[in-house]
């Protein structure tokens, strides 16, 4: 007898938080990954896109709308879900985890940030989501102005390069760092400065354009 796979998608919610890239993940109840952690995510409606119902699962879950999706990646391995032949549609999104609030979705139990280097046993293939997801994320830092996702709308070039550092897992030069950007014209200076301890008061910025563009940032 043939066997049609049903159709999936998972999503990778990635934030900026307590110095380190964290993901959003759910616990479930469902056996036999009843305890486990996963990324949000669900069965795709009939007559509805994948892309749709990856929206829907970041509204059920953060309440937020008009943040960065993209499509990840397909895995479809037979046996990558014991409920049956599931093919899974990943995307992954970019959010400001200050200007969201988490709410538990259906048949999960609990919902948190976790650090992307130090995740809790993940169920069905999402460990290997995680990783897919990670390259694409640090090469897409490279070439595209992304990272205004993941920032307050004004911050310091010191806030900017921090969370750089924090996702692509490597120092940068302060001072190469700061022309590259100026000079690329994607931020701009406001009237306004941060005050934080005995330091020099620092300059805020704002990306002109909150859009995705590809640049050669790095």
């Amino acid at each position: 007898m043939q066997i049609i796979p049903r159709v999936a998608v998972d999503v990778i919610i990635f934030t900026v938080r307590d110095e380190a890239l964290q993901a959003l993940l759910v616990q479930l109840t469902t056996p036999p990954y009843a305890g486990m952690w996963a990324f949000p995510g669900g069965m795709v409606p009939g007559g509805e896109s994948t892309e749709a119902a990856a929206v829907q699962d970041m509204l059920e879950t953060t309440g937020a709308k008009d943040v960065y999706l993209e499509q990840l990646y397909t895995f479809s391995n037979p046996n990558r879900d014991p409920h049956g032949h599931v093919v899974s549609v990943a995307y992954f999104a970019l959010v400001n985890s200050d200007q969201i609030n988490l709410r538990v979705p259906g048949k999960c139990v609990n919902i948190g940030w976790v650090p992307v280097e130090t995740p809790p046993p993940l169920a069905y293939d999402h460990a290997d989501m995680l990783e897919y997801a990670l390259q694409r994320l640090r090469w897409k830092l490279e070439y595209t102005n992304i990272v205004y996702n993941l920032l307050p709308r004004d911050f310091t070039l010191t806030e900017l390069q921090r969370v750089y550092e924090i996702i692509l897992d490597r120092p940068l030069d302060k001072r190469n760092f700061r022309k590259k950007m100026l000079s690329l014209g994607l931020l701009q200076a406001t009237p306004r400065v941060a005050k934080k301890g005995p330091h020099r008061p620092a300059r805020l910025y704002r990306f002109r354009r909150r859009t995705p563009m590809i640049i050669e940032v790095l």
